[in-house]
């Protein structure tokens, strides 16, 4: 049975949207390692624990080396083109004008002038003006920069101590739990009250785009989001003031924040 990530109804095996609301329903697979129902986005089981990001990236490497050798055959057997004759003759090389510059076999011919610097602007100068742009008025040209697009930054405030943690931005899976040989998590709630509940290895946050996913990873209390127990293999899309709870009785809870 898949669940469903929205409304938490039973679907039978093979559905591609929710029976009762719609929502497309996860694509699941089987754990190489135990053989568990387990989505096919998923990184570890949450049966046994079995790291399923290997198996993925094998998949990718065979795919991309029989695209290349296809797109090797298909440049050999591709004859080359052969080049047509010219229809035009080549003119003369005494019928050719001069150079500018060049002494003409006319003495009485007039002399072509060179164009002067002011005519046309330095190659520098365009350069420089296509890439920053025009010049606001009233300000200089060096004064014009390139403006640094700035990211959507996500926290969690702990309700049972009212302490902030701001994610980190520069990883697409970011682990929650407590210290082990296995996974270092980078969120550590060992810290917190009542961190007895939480898993060492106990859910992940997946950053995709704009969107911050939330997926329990084999915990041995579960993972709620608004008071909702999260399925194992299932992931939940965080929203400003979703409630997430490590455990049951919501002893370890954060709310889920974006500045």
């Amino acid at each position: 049975m898949i669940v469903c990530p929205n409304c938490d109804r039973l679907n039978p095996d093979g559905a591609e949207v929710c029976e009762a609301c719609y929502t497309p329903l996860p694509s699941m697979t089987a754990c190489p390692q135990c053989g568990a129902a387990v989505q096919k986005d998923a990184t570890f089981c949450g049966q046994c624990g079995y790291n399923l990001v290997p198996a993925a990236a094998e998949s990718s490497e065979n795919q991309t080396a029989v695209v290349s050798s296809t797109d090797e055959e298909t440049a050999i057997s591709m004859p080359d083109n052969e080049k047509p004759d010219p229809q035009i003759e080549p003119e003369p090389a005494s019928a050719a004008q001069p150079f500018a510059g060049e002494p003409s076999a006319d003495p009485n011919a007039p002399v072509a002038s060179e164009p002067t610097s002011s005519a046309v602007p330095p190659a520098s100068s365009l350069k420089t003006e296509i890439a920053t742009g025009p010049p606001e008025p009233g300000q200089p040209a060096t004064s014009n920069a390139k403006t640094q697009l700035q990211q959507q930054a996500a926290r969690l405030l702990h309700v049972q101590t009212n302490q902030l943690i701001e994610l980190p931005q520069n990883l697409s899976a970011i682990h929650m739990g407590k210290p082990n040989d296995r996974i270092p998590p980078d969120i550590d709630v060992s810290g917190f009250p009542n961190a007895d509940v939480v898993s060492r290895i106990h859910a992940d946050i997946r950053v995709e785009g704009d969107g911050y996913y939330i997926e329990d990873t084999g915990s041995s209390n579960g993972t709620y989001i608004n008071n909702i127990s999260l399925p194992v293999g299932n992931r939940h899309r965080l929203r400003p003031g979703d409630r997430i709870a490590l455990g049951k009785h919501d002893l370890v809870t954060f709310l889920f924040q974006l500045s």
